[in-house]
């Protein structure tokens, strides 16, 4: 139904007929001439009818926005000063010569040019929504993204293998979606998590190179990097060790944002432990485009009397950090007040400050509530430790080390956003040594930090058991401007070794025999070393197209409710399908 796309049309093209079908972007009436921008996925071209062609005239009189057509039609010159350079097919227009109205359209619901639609309104009309240019891009420079990485991928003898969508529920961290079996009455399927298991069943099977570009599901609460239905290129790899499955991931970033973006990333990538990365930055996923740190000042604090700071300092598990904003001394107090109630939502209590109205003066020249609580000699300890400047503010945390970790580090982000702080480019990072458990307070055992099959640096059982806080694992994160994009671990291939991490988390025998027994047995049957990593392409995609969340670069995604707007997911059921389930709902009282 067409010889070309309309974006297609150039100057390449002029006297030649073409044939375009498309979407009509706008109509305009210019004094007996009708103009029309047709659309289709590759751009906008320019449609002009005249009345020396009465009946092709009278269809293109009856044509409205987003009515779908087909036009023949001679390309030629627009008449000079008329161009569009914005536009690959602004040099040419189209004379149409021949007009069919395949559907009209209905007004719809916004206009395409809008920037203050609700995102509940484009999700509820997402087929009109993925039509604007701006989503269009999006969804096309996804399909770019996964080609190359296939492409990339391919050539380097991974094979692409599908894992299975039904399968058991195991404990992998977030609630599993399950499904009921018919055939099986009272049992059930889970959508999977991850292939992780399965990726590692391939090895042990001999597959040596995997990949697949796989939908993954948790039943979590959401965010805007977060969906219950999310894409993953999941990645595994024998006879390896971290430093090859870490090279092997990093050639295929930098080769993906050299084809898609034309960007240089660096080679190789930087690299940071957990532990530094929490200490100067209080996330184990770094933005480094923001170039404020937070300065460790447990140890100043600790004979200090105000209790606020040396409570926690004196605390095995607590922490003092300051985090220096420059020019931060003209701050209003109600934006000290706005940044104090962000931090609560971290846990933190409160947001101490100390503005450097003048260095020079001592602590005449600081201005803040907590001045009186602290020493002379703590004070210019605290301003020589932070490199402070006239016109800075310190804010400080004191808390758990976590609760500290986690506001300051939430606290730099927002700052460095809110006061343009943020550098252009692309900061990318590998974060490793992570700790292989951490323990849970509140269910008072030990957790791991990945997930149960990631292998700790451990040469033996016995060192694993005797100080399993101070175990490492072989775990790494690849984070990209403050966005973790992929994780992954060497994993556990002696069976022996995976029993003693159950064993640790509070996972027994039989536990362990019910909900991994395919798995342990499989370890038992020649497993080779091995380790991979999957990257989320949704978080990958929404970073290289500048999307605000993941949600733009999804075709059909969920809200943060996790409902479809447009087909109304979930809903109920009839009784005959509850009944061919075995099962019945418990309404509550």
């Amino acid at each position: 139904m067409r010889t070309h796309y309309c974006g297609a049309a150039n100057e390449a093209l002029i006297d030649q007929e073409i044939v375009l079908s498309g979407w009509v972007n706008r109509r305009r009436d210019h004094g007996g001439v009708i103009f029309i921008d047709l659309r289709d996925r590759e751009g906008v071209v320019q449609i002009v009818f005249d009345p020396d062609l009465p009946d092709v005239f009278m269809t293109a009189e009856r044509v409205r926005n987003e009515y779908v057509l087909r036009v023949r039609g001679q390309v030629r010159r627009r008449p000079e000063g008329t161009e569009n350079p914005e536009l690959p097919s602004g040099q040419v227009e189209v004379l149409g010569l021949e007009l069919e109205i395949l559907n009209a359209a209905e007004p719809i619901p916004f206009q395409m040019d809008e920037d203050d639609v609700s995102e509940e309104v484009r999700l509820r009309y997402r087929y009109i929504d993925l039509r604007r240019p701006q989503m269009q891009q999006r969804i096309q420079l996804r399909a770019r993204i996964t080609r190359t990485l296939r492409r990339r991928l391919d050539e380097q003898e991974f094979l692409d293998i599908e894992t299975p969508m039904l399968t058991r529920s195991t404990p992998e961290g977030a609630r599993d979606y399950l499904v009921p079996s018919r055939t099986h009455p009272g049992s059930f399927f889970a959508l999977p998590q991850s292939p992780q298991l399965f990726k590692q069943l391939l090895m042990i099977g001999g597959m040596d190179r995997y990949y697949q570009i796989v939908k993954c599901f948790r039943d979590e609460d959401l965010r805007a990097d977060r969906q219950p239905e999310f894409t993953q290129l999941d990645m595994e790899m024998s006879f390896v060790d971290e430093d090859a499955v870490m090279d092997v991931a990093e050639d295929l970033i930098r080769e993906l944002f050299a084809q898609i973006l034309e960007v240089a990333l660096p080679n190789p990538f930087p690299r940071m432990s957990y532990a530094e990365a929490m200490q100067r930055f209080g996330s184990d996923k770094p933005d480094l485009r923001i170039p404020l740190e937070l300065v460790d000042v447990t140890d100043l604090m600790r004979k200090v009397e105000f209790k606020v700071f040396s409570g926690p300092a004196n605390d095995p598990h607590g922490r003092v950090a300051l985090l220096r904003l420059p020019g931060g001394g003209a701050l209003s107090r109600k934006e000290i007040d706005d940044y104090t109630a962000y931090v609560a939502r971290y846990g933190a209590k409160g947001l101490a400050w100390i503005k450097i109205n003048d260095l020079h003066a001592g602590r005449a020249g600081l201005q803040s509530p907590i001045l009186k609580f602290l020493p002379d000699e703590v004070i210019v300890d605290l301003l020589d430790r932070s490199d402070a400047e006239t016109g800075d503010i310190l804010f400080f945390g004191a808390d758990k080390a976590r609760i500290v970790n986690e506001a300051l580090g939430a606290l730099r982000t927002c700052l460095g956003h809110d006061r343009g702080l943020v550098e252009r480019g692309w900061r990318p990072l590998w974060v490793v040594d992570f700790p292989m458990f951490e323990f849970d307070d509140k269910e008072n055992r030990w957790v791991s930090l990945h997930h149960p099959f990631t292998s700790p640096r451990a040469d033996s059982i016995e060192q694993l058991t005797d100080k399993p806080g101070e175990i490492l694992s072989r775990a790494y994160d690849m984070v990209l401007n403050g966005t973790e994009i992929g994780g992954g671990s060497v994993r556990i291939h002696d069976p022996r070794m995976q029993q003693a991490v159950f064993d640790l988390l509070g996972i027994g025998p039989e536990e362990a025999r019910e909900k991994f027994g395919f798995l342990l047995d499989a370890l038992r049957y020649g497993a080779p070393p091995h380790g991979g990593i999957a990257f989320g392409l949704d978080r990958l995609v929404m970073l290289m197209t500048g999307g605000a969340s993941i949600r733009d670069v999804i075709a059909f995604p969920k809200t943060q409710t996790a409902a479809c707007p447009l087909t109304h997911a979930p809903a109920p059921v009839g009784d005959l399908q509850l009944r061919e389930l075995n099962l019945r709902l418990r309404h509550k009282p």
